[in-house]
């Protein structure tokens, strides 16, 4: 035993180069167990976006493959001086009702793209355990959501189409300036904003003769002056804390005890929407009788065929949406430069 613990070392044998599987000059052989130690994430990651028409706008569905959608109005007037409709014994004359009915035409957009799968890399990805028709068939999805979020907040004024944001029958106005002498959200007292909503809700409800369902109840601010009106703290009866200035509005504003629950949201597209490139602030009613557009055929997938000569499956997506329409327009005011 003590013979075998006081040995000599035993010497690795040098083996010929012919016979070595691996040495320094070699090391790049380990390259294929990196592959077979990375750990791989299974999710994709699509690129950081949104659209928020869903909140802001109703979407009527449903009419199918049309040119235009229609919506009817009726005014109404009496004959004879006697506007009152008071009449006496001897009295003939008794006022005669009247009503003139109107048609306005609203067009109808129709929107496609193609979804293009080659075939050799369809059968790469496979190997994968990814599906090249899924991955393009959200970028389409997210293409379309992008195009009414366009339609909704903006229209296409190239062919004459206007959103919530820029429709020229909708009064538009500077913001009011504060006793600071700017008309910007960040240089008035919380009571001056204040005052800005309740004169945008006070004009929209003596415009619509003082019908609470043509009061504005809905808010877009760009996305900075919300940021401002939540993060910024007023004390409420001397005590430190309060509340965020946008809960002052939400808590104050005119429409509140009178059951109109006011909405304000940020909105990216009130950036540079009003006059001259100035923020805008756009208020509205926000339900179907006043303000809405027409998806008139949701988004499909139409058609796929093969095509040899490209070596690859085409498939057509489409849908028709209409463009905004503001039923009536006097619930609806902007201010700019806020």
């Amino acid at each position: 035993m003590n013979d075998l613990l006081n040995a000599a070392p035993v010497h690795a044998v040098q083996l010929p180069s012919s016979m070595r599987t691996m040495d320094v000059a070699n090391a790049g052989g380990m390259a294929f167990l990196v592959g077979e130690l990375e750990k791989r994430d299974p999710k994709l990651y699509e690129p950081l976006t949104s659209t928020t028409w869903p909140r802001d706008i109703v979407a009527e569905t449903g009419g199918g493959w049309v040119d235009y959608t229609t919506t009817y109005n009726v005014s109404y007037a009496t004959t004879g001086s006697n506007e009152d409709g008071i009449i006496g014994g001897q009295t003939n004359n008794i006022p005669v009702m009247q009503a003139d009915i109107g048609r306005d035409v609203n067009r109808v957009f129709t929107w496609s793209n193609i979804l293009k799968v080659p075939f050799v890399d369809q059968q790469k990805l496979r190997t994968i355990g990814r599906s090249l028709d899924d991955i393009l068939d959200k970028g389409i999805r997210l293409n379309h959501d992008k195009t009414l979020d366009m339609s909704c907040y903006l229209g296409f004024p190239g062919v004459g189409s206007y959103g919530l944001l820029n429709n020229p029958r909708v009064v538009a106005a500077m913001a009011p300036a504060g006793a600071s002498g700017s008309t910007k959200w960040e240089d008035k007292t919380p009571q001056e904003i204040l005052n800005d909503v309740n004169t945008i809700q006070g004009d929209t409800w003596a415009a619509s003769e003082y019908d609470l369902s043509g009061m504005a109840n809905h808010i877009l601010v760009p996305p900075e002056r919300y940021r401002w009106l939540v993060q910024t703290i007023i004390s409420v009866n001397g005590t430190a804390g309060g509340m965020s200035i946008l809960n002052f509005l939400l808590e104050n504003n005119i429409g509140r005890n009178q059951g109109v629950d006011l909405h304000i949201a940020p909105c990216r597209q009130c950036i540079g929407a009003g006059e001259g490139g100035l923020d805008r602030m756009g208020s509205y009613a926000n339900n179907r009788e006043r303000v809405r557009f027409d998806m008139t055929v949701p988004l499909e997938r139409s058609m796929t065929q093969p095509v040899v000569t490209q070596l690859a499956y085409l498939t057509a997506y489409v849908t028709q949406f209409g463009e905004v329409v503001f039923v009536y327009t006097v619930h609806a005011k902007y201010y700019d430069g806020i």
